[in-house]
């Protein structure tokens, strides 16, 4: 199963609108890059460098959870982006959560995804008490009766990022305090054509199970072929803006760039 035409339509229409916003809102914040400019001796590719970076940072922001949405509420019950997870976490379920990080971080254990969850279930949620932190997931979704809970994050995270996702998604399950199905996700593969890896991910996160990557991700989502689908789409879009977001970057250049 692909995209069908209804969700590569929404997909269309959110990315068109992000950019026409972005084309319409954009500004540089800091306007004299004096050193920059001078070093790179061309005012457009340093315009170019900002604004870049800025449609990076929306799409990192928020993009990423709104598609995952449109592609799974066709074959999910039901689904969600920004989802409380609520519940309660007591004393013994953080140790054992704590247990399992502190094994895995010094090699004590091998990461096992299925064997670590039953071990959090069965503490005990006497005397739990209400987090704050850690109880919001990215994106949601209720699909054939199970409950499906992702973290979507930046594809090359600081070195501490891979346990702390680990930590909050062992204690969805004790939150939930039933099998739900958790995960750590990341939009693309940065070392494609090879796998990914990376010395951040230090083997706390069992690859498949608890750990999606660009096409296991939207794949895991969509079924078959999502992620190729992904691609044409943000290809005929970038295609559509291409003439604006280059005349928006001359723009920002001659106005904000040049002289300085």
């Amino acid at each position: 199963m692909a995209l069908s035409n209804n969700q590569k339509g929404k997909i269309s229409l959110l990315l068109e609108r992000k950019i026409e916003d972005k084309l319409r809102r954009y500004t540089r914040e800091t306007s004299s890059m004096p050193f920059l400019t001078r070093l790179i001796q061309d005012s457009e590719k340093v315009a170019a460098y900002s604004f870049i970076h800025s449609i990076a940072t929306t799409l990192g922001m928020s993009i990423y959870e709104d598609v995952s949405k449109i592609i799974a509420e066709e074959n999910a019950q039901e689904c969600f982006t920004k989802y409380d997870v609520g519940g309660v976490i007591s004393r013994e379920q953080k140790y054992i959560i704590d247990d399992i990080i502190r094994k895995l971080r010094n090699g004590e254990k091998k990461v096992n995804h299925d064997e670590e969850v039953k071990k959090v279930l069965s503490a005990s949620a006497k005397d739990g008490k209400a987090q704050k932190e850690g109880r919001i997931s990215d994106f949601y979704m209720l699909r054939k009766g199970i409950e499906h809970y992702f973290e979507i994050k930046t594809v090359k995270p600081n070195i501490d990022v891979f346990t702390k996702s680990k930590t909050k998604l062992l204690e969805w399950v004790a939150r939930r305090r039933k099998p739900v199905r958790v995960f750590l996700a990341f939009p693309y593969n940065p070392y494609h054509p090879q796998p990914y890896e990376r010395f951040t991910e230090q083997g706390v996160l069992e690859k498949g199970k608890e750990f999606l990557i660009g096409k296991e991700y939207w794949d895991f989502l969509g079924g078959e072929m999502t992620f190729e689908d992904l691609l044409e789409l943000f290809d005929s879009v970038g295609k559509k803006f291409k003439e604006k977001i280059q005349q928006k970057i001359r723009q920002v250049a001659k106005e904000k760039m040049e002289g300085f």
